[in-house]
């Protein structure tokens, strides 16, 4: 393993964000992976039916070394779940982009 930005780099994260883009999509939401110009990767995420309600995922692993467990992360930078489990992140996303009535 390499040191990048401070942080261990392993597997890139883009294969967990993909596996999390198929969950999104199976749940009927617009997701595709966006890699900024400096290499980071995100997830965008948009209700079809309610554009307005976006979110960007992230997936990094936990900054203590003593837990380097990968997880995806809200946009604000709030742990949101294991990555993993990229179906249970999937269902949390889904969740707070529902439009009122879904």
């Amino acid at each position: 393993m390499t040191q990048e930005e401070g942080r261990e780099v392993g597997e890139d994260d883009s294969g967990r964000l993909e596996r999390l883009v198929a969950e999104l999509d199976a749940r009927g939401l617009l997701a595709r992976v966006v890699r900024t110009p400096r290499g980071r990767a995100f997830v965008r995420v948009i209700n079809p039916d309610a554009t307005s309600l976006a979110e960007n995922v992230t997936c990094r692993q936990v900054p203590v070394p003593e837990h380097r467990d990968w997880y995806y992360w809200w946009s604000w930078g709030e742990k949101m779940h294991r990555a993993d489990d990229p179906a249970g992140a999937a269902t949390k996303v889904a969740r707070v982009l529902a439009a009122v009535g879904d």
